[in-house]
């Protein structure tokens, strides 16, 4: 049921443009639906990915992407806010603000590279910078394959200082039975990395014992 008012738990999550935009969306739905707040910052080839893999069209002026958010969100009240990319003034991107989670999902490469290199040319590269530096969680989730050396040594030196590494690889040991499985499957593994209680997907045990 839809939640309205403040949270004492906010989550940060940032759609780019690599492909794989439907768990960005799934994960933003999942985090509301447990009460948590969310702050959403698109880039702005995740944009053009929203539009082109599931016809969402939040492209435009901040006022008017924060409208369609909010319409597709519909009945969460303050749970949501949405933040620019360019808007570096954004509470976000100061360690004093508090936000200690953040999520990319998806990550580009792109992102991935220029955050491992401590470049913050964004609010999503900024926010990033600002959990690491307080020693919050970060979550990437990467969708791209196959994978050359420089996109692992970027996960390797990200991951050697605490960032999770999630790459979008769903399983099929719980026998999906569609899309939607998969989907699930991915975004349950990554409200179990922020200690969100789901049930999303099955666990491995309660598959053999199935």
């Amino acid at each position: 049921m839809p939640l309205k008012g403040k949270a004492s738990r906010r989550v940060t999550v940032a759609i780019t443009g690599a492909s794989g935009a439907v768990y960005g969306i799934r994960l933003v739905s999942s985090l509301l639906e447990e009460g948590c707040g969310v702050d959403i910052i698109l880039s702005p080839a995740g944009k053009k990915v929203l539009k082109e893999e599931l016809g969402l069209d939040w492209e435009g002026e901040r006022e008017e992407t924060e409208q369609r958010i909010r319409s597709y969100f519909r009945g969460y009240g303050d749970l949501i806010s949405y933040h620019a990319h360019d808007d570096l003034l954004s509470p976000l991107s100061s360690g004093s603000h508090g936000r200690r989670e953040m999520v990319i999902c998806p990550c580009s490469m792109g992102t991935l590279s220029r955050i491992s290199h401590g470049a913050s040319t964004n609010l999503i590269e900024r926010a990033a910078d600002v959990v690491i530096k307080e020693g919050g969680k970060l979550l990437l989730v990467p969708r791209e394959t196959p994978l050359n050396p420089i996109h692992l040594e970027n996960m390797l030196k990200l991951a050697r200082i605490g960032v999770i590494i999630l790459p979008a690889m769903p399983a099929f040991y719980h026998r999906p039975e569609g899309i939607d499985d998969l989907i699930d499957f991915l975004v349950g593994k990554i409200l179990d990395r922020l200690g969100i209680k789901n049930h999303l997907y099955q666990r491995w045990r309660e598959v053999r014992d199935a």
